[in-house]
């Protein structure tokens, strides 16, 4: 059977791993080191996918000193505390036996700060499905699309319309628009809540499982 992708990238953030309860814990204690208002779980979740800084000042309109200030507090806290409290998401390491049944080649490619997302991922046993893993550096320098394209080219494919990024949120649509690849929207994460919100950007499909994920990326259909 012939498929329409030769490789396939993945967020992490709510799209691998239900990373929420670590980020949200590390929020909350770099907020009450420095004095800040305490925000619900709505916003906290907004955290957790996008770079830690912009979260920070969009939340507090912070800039400068006190941002990157209050940025390392989270960043020592989540990797000493709750870097590992995550749970990789019902059914995800089906989807990549079937790409690797498949000839499908996998990547990860997130906004996660490089050394957090080697680390999580190889806890986790993602490293015995692809050793293409990028993530973020500590400046936030590299957009998304940057990232994508640094898992591109380490899988070899020149034609970046012969494969495809999943993820949940708006910044994985456009970094995939932006470089020239397929999306895929996943809704059972923190970004996306619905399948209209993953019209909003070009797409091939909206899944809220990994079930209808895998059906997508092999071809099949969701009815």
């Amino acid at each position: 059977m012939e498929h329409q992708f030769k490789g396939a990238v993945f967020d992490l953030d709510g799209t691998l791993l239900d990373t929420s309860e670590g980020i949200k814990s590390a929020v909350r204690y770099a907020i009450d080191r420095f004095g800040l208002e305490p925000l619900g779980d709505e916003r906290l979740n907004s955290f957790i996918g996008p770079p830690i800084q912009n979260s920070f000042a969009a939340a507090y309109g912070l800039t400068g000193q006190k941002l990157r200030e209050l940025t390392e507090v989270f960043r020592d806290r989540y990797k000493t505390c709750d870097l590992l409290k995550a749970k990789p998401y019902e059914g995800i390491f089906d989807v990549f036996r079937s790409l690797a049944e498949n000839g499908i080649k996998p990547a990860i490619a997130t906004y996660k700060r490089q050394d957090y997302a080697s680390e999580i991922l190889i806890h986790f046993g993602f490293d015995k499905y692809t050793d293409i893993m990028y993530g973020a550096d500590s400046e936030n320098k590299l957009k998304k699309k940057d990232i994508i394209e640094k898992a591109l080219i380490d899988m070899g494919i020149r034609n970046y319309a012969d494969t495809v990024m999943i993820g949940d949120t708006d910044n994985d649509a456009i970094g995939a628009a932006e470089i020239g690849t397929k999306f895929i929207g996943v809704t059972y994460g923190f970004g996306f809540k619905n399948a209209q919100d993953v019209s909003k950007f070009p797409n091939i499909g909206a899944a809220g499982s990994t079930r209808e994920l895998t059906k997508i990326l092999i071809g099949g259909n969701l009815t």
